[in-house]
């Protein structure tokens, strides 16, 4: 069993050790819900039904191509599994991305009753979250379709992935995004040289004016007119799961859950995988993550229904996967129910508490969305999802540097300073003075490192 340890910088992806196909492998583009197939281009819906656009491949083209030694002979990063991209090269500029290290998670693990968890550590990303990945994925095609604007509608990481994208290979950058969004994500977004357009209503209602704005401008939206090439980007961090695992698949997967693309699309890597010949086919149980303060299919699972009411008003510190309509909502809800998995609703202060004992007990600290993961595999686990012996892998999908006040929340507002903050006040610079702290406890972090 393997694992990388380092990700890779992000640096420029030079052309002489970029892999190329000598003919497509991917087929076009076909609605999910009546089959209908389309020619490859900037569209998402289907003209007949308006049902999700999604890539097809040609399969037996890709399996008399690759083998585990043609793929761990290339470069770090996404392109290494360019057969299974919808992408004929990758752009001869942009940002390495991927190849993030899957760690043991052996201290977290014990607190959750887990012998055998991984952590997919996607906080390194160059804009540190998974968001690199589907926007280098869409870019390269935005270029090869001619297009001089790249854009998005974002809860925040893909607003910071988006312009960087933009930046890397030479367009301009438009993002929109509510105007409640955490400072620290618009502010990485427009050190990026992006256009931030901050819109006074919710994830749902700014997408819809994207949706018009896509169609008036012509520009690239990487979630909207480029939304199947987008979402495809998603599938390589299930292919770099079965990769460093040895070329096999875990017991179980865990992963946050906003429009439901990211649940999916590891599912339809870990089948294009078995199709190809590059593993063994075998069940994987997927258990998705949501916010309890926005948390529509976790509700639909809990209630055997088939239909994912809206949530109008999301409220919630998690605001990357505060998405009331989920596009892959239902998709993601009848992979979890069909593989035996399930979906599970996080508290917000259990979030927090979570975010506090990764950091304390592996040094990685995720953003918010990563504890709701943790907390949806210890909800799973105490239900009887998940297993004490099964192997279980948790998709850290963001940098806590992105949401730096959420592992505070839920922390009595009457304790200490250092219990709310991890800050004492300052002491005098003599032996006297430290030793004085150092007995007086003042310097416990406790609070900070547990569960709320």
């Amino acid at each position: 069993m393997t694992s990388e340890t380092i990700a890779p910088p992000a640096t420029e992806v030079t052309t002489d050790d970029r892999p190329r196909l000598s003919h497509e492998t991917t087929r076009g583009l076909r609605c999910r819900n009546c089959g209908r197939e389309e020619a490859l281009g900037p569209s998402y819906v289907c003209p007949a039904c308006f049902g999700p656009l999604e890539v097809t491949y040609d399969y037996e083209a890709i399996r008399a191509r690759i083998s585990p030694d043609t793929i761990t002979a290339r470069p770090p990063g996404i392109w290494r599994y360019l057969e299974l991209l919808p992408v004929e090269a990758p752009p001869p500029r942009g940002l390495a991305v991927g190849s993030s290290p899957l760690l043991p998670g052996a201290r977290i693990g014990r607190e959750l009753g887990l012998e055998h968890l991984w952590l997919k550590d996607d906080t390194r990303n160059p804009t540190l979250s998974f968001k690199d990945r589907v926007v280098a994925v869409a870019t390269a095609r935005a270029l090869t379709f001619g297009f001089d604007t790249l854009a998005c509608a974002s809860t925040g990481n893909l607003a910071g992935a988006t312009a960087a994208a933009a930046a890397a290979v030479g367009l301009r950058a438009f993002v929109f995004v509510p105007a409640d969004l955490e400072p620290a994500k618009v502010s990485h977004a427009l050190a990026y040289g992006a256009t931030v357009v901050r819109i006074d209503g919710t994830y749902d209602e700014l997408n819809r004016l994207c949706l018009e704005v896509a169609d008036e401008e012509n520009w690239a939206f990487v979630n909207v007119n480029l939304r199947p090439f987008y979402a495809e980007g998603s599938k390589t961090l299930g292919l770099e799961i079965a990769e460093q695992l040895g070329w096999r698949l875990p017991d179980v997967v865990v992963v946050p859950v906003a429009s439901g693309a990211l649940l999916t699309k590891v599912a339809k890597a870990f089948e294009e995988l078995a199709l190809v010949g590059l593993i063994e086919p075998r069940p994987v149980r997927f258990v998705g993550a949501q916010a309890a303060g926005c948390s529509p299919v976790a509700t639909a699972f809990a209630r055997g229904s088939d239909e994912i009411a809206p949530v109008r008003n999301p409220d919630t510190i998690v605001k990357s996967l505060a998405i009331g309509s989920p596009a892959d909502g239902r998709y993601a809800l009848d992979i979890a129910r069909r593989t035996g998995g399930s979906v599970e609703a996080v508290e917000d202060a259990t979030t927090a508490g979570w975010i506090r004992r990764l950091a304390a007990t592996e040094g990685i600290f995720t953003e918010t969305a990563g504890g709701v993961t943790l907390g949806a595999v210890d909800a799973a686990r105490r239900r009887g999802i998940i297993g004490p012996d099964d192997e279980v892998v948790a998709l850290l999908t963001g940098n806590g540097l992105k949401t730096p006040d959420a592992r505070l929340f839920g922390l009595d507002a009457n304790g200490s300073s250092a219990a709310q903050t991890g800050l004492t006040p300052p002491i005098r610079p003599s032996l006297d003075a430290f030793e004085e702290w150092l007995s007086s406890g003042a310097w416990s972090r406790e609070p900070v490192g547990g569960l709320a």
